[in-house]
């Protein structure tokens, strides 16, 4: 007779870290801006809400930017330095398309990590393609309070 034993399948000696989903903000409490909506609504949503950004959604709630603080200061270059109009100005013109993101899948660590490299201070949580919600630094350390110490 023929036995092959099951082994296990993980290492019990693996640590396992929470993912950010917990953790994260949601969509539902999150403000948004669309490609469409004047700059100018968006700089007075920045101000007015106290926050350093927020996304960029399509119709679809389909992550196409995000729109930071310091993307709307490019207004006041175009402004004073190009002589450029900046009346009719969209989000769109000024949002970078170029966002970075996790999936809610991700660990707090690898989110750690990623916060570590980057001067980024929050990342868009993404699943197939639509946002879910974000997490930003001050989500991963209140994660960090739940992270059990190692004994060796």
């Amino acid at each position: 007779m023929n036995f092959t034993p099951e082994f296990e399948k993980e290492n019990p000696h693996e640590m396992k870290y929470e993912t950010i989903e917990k953790y994260m903000g949601v969509l539902d409490n999150m403000i948004t801006f669309k490609p469409d909506q004047s700059i100018h609504e968006a700089i007075d949503i920045i101000i007015s809400k106290q926050i350093s950004g927020a996304p960029v959604l399509d119709e679809h709630h389909h992550l196409v930017g995000n729109l930071s603080e310091k993307d709307c200061l490019r207004i006041i270059v175009d402004q004073a330095y190009h002589n450029l109009p900046v009346a009719l100005s969209k989000v769109s013109d000024y949002m970078n398309v170029n966002v970075l993101s996790f999936p809610p899948t991700t660990t707090v660590v690898e989110a750690a990590v990623e916060f570590l490299k980057s001067p980024i201070r929050r990342y868009a949580v993404v699943e197939n393609g639509a946002l879910i919600g974000q997490i930003s630094r001050r989500d991963i350390l209140r994660a960090s309070q739940n992270i059990k110490p190692t004994s060796w």
